[in-house]
This record gives structure tokens, sequence and C-alpha cells, in this order.
């Protein structure tokens, strides 16, 4: 049964934790190869989940949840961070942040497709204006963006929207922060080698803003904020609590703004107020 208040409120914990992720990246691969930043985040994180499912003393997943674990692992542990890290080599993170405007949609997509959902019409509606209002700060943001960092962005965002989707759908039976943790451990025995292979030569160079950025991705990004945003989906509902993520890439700007010294500019502000307006309309009609 869902639980709008609650899911709301934990999905957006999550997309605040979340905002920070692509500045964060930005910072790290400035210092670490996107291979080895894919590998040491999640493997950093899995040693975390191991520890805690240890703690709670958690039952392995039955062979049926592996299908879907495995989907979340290839999208949000592997799939979203490498791609949008090859990404950050070609574009700012500004320009990445601004692609993430599309994800809600996809989100609501494969919540249709993998989690059942049934939205009305004007919760579609009111998806896709907010998308618009984003994307059309995209295109005004990013008319210089490499082709290349476009499509892997696009990419890392499909991969995203697929693993929220079926990370939140498992989630009503296995539990959330059990969903981010298992698929976390089932990654460990192919990044761990990864992790190995890329170790760079030497550490000496590497600033502590680097440094910095590989562990918020690797604690909160990987970790922390999947407590609360697949807990968010799960209560709420896929597609509904899907579309904060609207307001994730202008959070993301600020943060982008206030870490990397990005302008703000007047476009963002009154794409933002859009986007917000879409929320609300999109959590008003979303049963």
């Amino acid at each position: 049964m869902k639980n709008t208040t609650q899911g709301w409120m934990n999905g957006f914990i999550g997309v605040v934790i979340f905002a920070g992720s692509l500045p964060a990246t930005r910072l790290a691969v400035m210092g670490f190869d996107p291979l080895f930043l894919t590998g040491t985040r999640a493997t950093l994180a899995a040693l975390l989940a191991i520890a805690v499912l240890i703690i709670f003393k958690q039952h392995p997943p039955t062979k049926a949840d592996l299908p879907a674990l495995s989907i979340v692992a290839l999208g949000v542990v592997i799939g979203f961070p490498l791609l949008s890290a090859l990404a950050l080599q070609h574009v700012t993170s500004a320009h990445a942040i601004v692609f993430l405007g599309i994800l809600p949609l996809f989100t609501a997509i494969f919540a249709v497709w993998r989690g059942d959902e049934r939205p009305p019409a004007l919760f579609w509606l009111f998806a896709l204006l907010g998308s618009t209002f984003v994307a059309g700060y995209a295109a005004m943001s990013s008319s210089h963006t490499p082709l290349l960092g476009g499509l892997l962005m696009l990419g890392a965002v499909i991969a995203c929207a697929l693993g929220y989707a079926e990370g939140a759908r498992l989630s009503r039976t296995l539990g959330s922060w059990q969903v981010i943790s298992w698929a976390l451990v089932l990654s460990l025995p192919m990044l761990l080698p990864v992790t190995w292979l890329t170790w760079p030569k030497t550490f000496t160079g590497i600033n502590i803003a680097a440094w910095a950025g590989l562990f918020y991705v690797s604690l909160f990004s990987m970790f922390i904020g999947f407590l609360f945003w697949y807990r968010g989906l799960a209560l709420g509902g896929i597609a509904a609590v899907g579309q904060l993520q609207l307001l994730q890439p202008f959070m993301g700007l600020m943060l982008a703004a206030g870490l990397l010294h990005e302008t703000v500019s007047l476009g963002m502000v009154i794409s933002t107020l859009g986007a917000l307006a879409c929320v609300l309309g999109a959590k008003k009609f979303a049963v």
C-alpha cells in the first residue's frame, strides 16, 4: 500500500543527495581514471553494504530476485557511474546535469513497463511538460556540447532510469536498503578486479578535491542516497515520486556553481520554477 507523504519525503532526501553526484564525479575524474573511479566507488560502497548486511543479519536474496538485482546492478552500480564519468571527460558538469531533466520521464516509462503502474493522462502531461522545461534549458545552455558527451549522458540516463524502476519494484518485497546492498555485493566480483587493474601507479598530484569527489560518490551517491530513494519510490509510486528528479538538475547546477564556479543564469531560475510547478502537478494527478 502506498504511503504518499513518506514516499515523497524519502524521495526528496534521495534527490538532494543525488544532486551532488555529477559535480562530485566531475571533481573525481580530474584526478582519477573513469574506470578506476567506477570500480572503486562501487567496491567501497559494497564493503560498507556487506558490513551492514552482516550487522543486521540479512538472509541472501532468493534465486528469483537475482535477475532483478542484476538489472539494478547494471543500471545504477555500473551503467550510470561509468557512462557519466566517461561523459564528464568531454562535457562540464553543468552540461551533464541538464540531461538529468529527462530522467523522470524515462523512470515513469520503465515504471509502466517493469512496475505495472498506470498513471493517468494528466500525470503524463505534467511529466512531459516538466521534461520540456528542463530540455529547453539544456538546449539553450548546451548548444556546444560535444556529441560523444551527449550520447554518453543519454545512455547513462536510460541505464539509471531502468535501475531506479527495477530497484523500486524489488524494494516492495526485499526492502530498500537491502536492494542496493545486494546489488553492490552482486557487482563486487566484477568491479573489484577493475579497481585492481586500473590502480594508479602513483597517487602523487591528486588533489583533495578529487579525493573528496571520490568519497562523496562512494558513500552518498552509491549507498546512502539509495536508502532514501528506493524507499520513496516503493512507498509513493515509481512514476509519481520519480518526478522529483526534475529538481535534481537545478540542485546540481547550484552545487556546480558553488564548487566549480559555474554561472547560474536567469534561464536556470525560470526553468526551475517551471519544473517545480510540474512536480506539484504530477504529484496531484499521480493517482
